[in-house]
């Protein structure tokens, strides 16, 4: 076999990973030096010559002329009677170039070049994929899921790379199947020995804030900035926003016309909860935002420790909260403040009052636990909401709140 037919039968790597020819090239000479190396100890008086156009090398040997019982090293030397078969005037001391086919390397050589071949190329992909996943970090992208397992879903992209969406980082609510299209954004990339690993995420604060960008057009030129970004996913999501111009509203151009505008990005996160507010420096003001919807009576901040005391009346305490204390907590990531809730009313009622624990023996306990995960963690509390909202805002049934509140009203009628 001829060096071009062996170049040829080596260049198939270049259709299937798109490698450049010149990049093949320069990988092919190193490879062959590699193995020039390894049969005759150094590559320092081989010459490859490579013609990318083509496709073509050729290598050849340079030797010295050295007389027929002088001869010390083969590899670096050749006889006077072996240099005059390739020229009859050649004498002692010149130097001869030889072409070397690469089929004299022997089959095992070859084989073992071919190997090497596939690893180089394997290796420069890997970099170049490494880099340019690198790059896109923090950035939305789109795959199609190739396999889905119990912890991890495998997605593809258009160039065939693979990409990692681990369960830690779906929103609960995602259920893919073969063939879907997800969207996140790429979180990181890892190299797992040689070859990187690139890792998808949907619950990342990083990904509600491009969705932002990508679907609120003021947002992507720099009009409206979004300061901050907390979310609990596939549940509720707070996101400050804020405007270099007094004409626009950041609010509602970010919300649209009855929702409009975040209506894709709620469905995107599969219906997550997501309050937009207007950031200000303001703490008082910002922290007052931020527990939407519950109406402040007023705030006592400790700039020291950090932590603020928020004043409410008994029928804003669980809208302050919020299911499962979803609102308080993300109240209290999106300002810097730990939030300590602090109820105002009636001092009558609240002496009257009675802890839903004590109504253990006739209210199942993981019943008292629904209310409290919204902030009702009293008989009055309970009695001055609506039914409706109760059964919107806790997972009981109309009929468990109706039963539970006839019990609170016996208690104070009695």
């Amino acid at each position: 076999m001829e060096n071009l037919a062996l170049i040829d039968s080596f260049s198939e790597f270049k259709d299937d990973k798109l490698i450049d020819r010149v990049t093949l090239m320069a990988i092919l000479e190193d490879v062959f030096r590699n193995a020039l190396k390894k049969k005759f100890g150094s590559d320092d008086n081989f010459d490859i010559i490579i013609n990318p156009d083509k496709g073509d090398m050729e290598i050849w040997q340079r030797r010295v002329i050295v007389a027929d019982d002088d001869l010390d090293l083969d590899h670096l030397e050749i006889t006077l009677t072996e240099a005059r078969k390739i020229e009859p005037d050649f004498e002692i001391g010149e130097e001869v170039s030889e072409e070397v086919k690469l089929i004299d390397l022997g089959r095992r050589a070859i084989l073992a070049l071919r190997q090497n071949l596939i690893s180089k190329i394997h290796e420069h992909d890997n970099t170049n994929l490494y880099k340019q996943f690198k790059d896109l970090i923090g950035d939305i992208y789109t795959a199609e899921v190739h396999h889905v397992r119990p912890r991890v879903v495998i997605l593809v992209d258009d160039e065939g790379n693979e990409i990692v969406l681990p369960k830690e980082k779906q929103i609960p609510s995602d259920f893919f199947r073969k063939g879907d299209n997800v969207r996140g954004i790429i979180e990181s990339v890892e190299l797992k020995g040689n070859k990187p690993q690139i890792i998808m995420s949907r619950t990342s604060e990083k990904f509600l804030e491009k969705l932002f960008e990508q679907e609120i057009p003021e947002v992507f030129d720099g009009l409206i900035m979004v300061k901050n970004v907390v979310r609990i996913p596939g549940e509720k999501a707070k996101v400050a926003v804020d405007s270099y111009d007094d004409r626009i509203d950041p609010v509602g151009a970010c919300v649209g016309m009855k929702g409009s505008r975040i209506h894709g990005i709620v469905r995107e996160l599969g219906n997550e909860n997501i309050d937009v507010i207007n950031y200000t420096t303001n703490t008082q003001l910002y922290i007052t935002r931020a527990l939407s919807p519950a109406k402040v009576s007023s705030i006592k901040i400790n700039e020291e420790t950090k932590r603020a005391e928020v004043f409410l009346k008994l029928e804003e305490v669980s809208k302050a909260i919020g299911r499962g204390g979803h609102n308080i907590r993300l109240a209290g990531q999106l300002t810097g403040y730990e939030l300590d809730v602090i109820r105002e009313g009636n001092v009558a009622e609240e002496e009257d009052d009675v802890e839903l624990t004590e109504f253990s023996d006739e209210i199942e306990a993981w019943v008292i636990e629904e209310f409290a995960k919204i902030g009702l963690d009293t008989a009055r509390s309970v009695l001055k909401q609506d039914v409706n909202d109760l059964v919107r805002r806790t997972d009981l049934e109309e009929e468990t709140i109706i039963d539970v509140m006839n019990i609170l009203k016996a208690e104070f009628n009695s």
